[in-house]
């Protein structure tokens, strides 16, 4: 399970993150929007490294929903990142951008909107170490999970086997994490469902155990 940020109180962040992987978030999720490729702005680098230092220990999954994401891969590795995911919209190559990044010492995960085919991911099914299914549309935490997306991850499933992880992003709580996980989804980002809950613990253990369920 990743603890997407985005929809924690920026008041205290780093309290908010760390938080989140004590009461069973395995990573965090660093929503990046430039409000050109999504109509939303969110954070840069400087929020990653502050939520770096908070966390020290953290794996930091950075999802780039911006137009020219080569622009921001080298200053987010120095901001801490651990990964950097791109949308296949976005690049003409996907895979020499991974390179590059992979030079920098980081994952790399390729991500699609809800509406493009995921036929679009097959040229570059080994480039990538993580294929990222939208399961709303891009750009605000909150919306209602596309259910047409499952079958997206199931492709992507029975094409990669076990040789990169497939990941939902959207829409993704204790109500739509056991499906996602029958669909083949092995990482799913929670924003809302996680950090909106009355008892983050209590929210987090229900997605965990709603998806070992799948």
């Amino acid at each position: 399970m990743a603890a997407s940020i985005l929809s924690a109180d920026f008041a205290c962040l780093g309290a908010q993150s760390a938080e989140a992987l004590a009461v069973g978030a395995d990573l965090l999720h660093v929503d990046v929007m430039d409000g050109h490729f999504v109509p939303n702005l969110s954070m840069g680098p400087a929020v990653c490294a502050a939520v770096r230092r908070a966390c020290p220990d953290a794996f930091l999954d950075v999802h780039l929903m911006v137009t020219d994401p080569a622009r921001f891969i080298e200053p987010f590795a120095k901001a801490g990142a651990n990964s950097v995911t791109f949308h296949v919209e976005a690049v003409a190559d996907p895979a020499a951008l991974a390179a590059r990044a992979r030079g920098l010492g980081l994952g790399v995960g390729l991500a699609s909107n809800p509406e493009t085919r995921v036929e679009r991911h097959e040229p570059f099914l080994r480039a990538f170490d993580l294929h990222l299914v939208m399961s709303v549309h891009p750009g605000f935490s909150g919306q209602a999970f596309i259910d047409a997306t499952l079958r997206k991850t199931e492709w992507l499933r029975n094409r990669l086997g076990a040789e990169a992880r497939v990941q939902m992003d959207g829409g993704v709580g204790p109500e739509t994490a056991r499906v996602c996980a029958r669909a083949g989804a092995d990482v799913l980002v929670s924003a809302s469902a996680l950090f909106g809950a009355k008892d983050l613990r209590a929210a987090a253990a229900a997605i965990h155990r709603a998806a070992s369920l799948g």
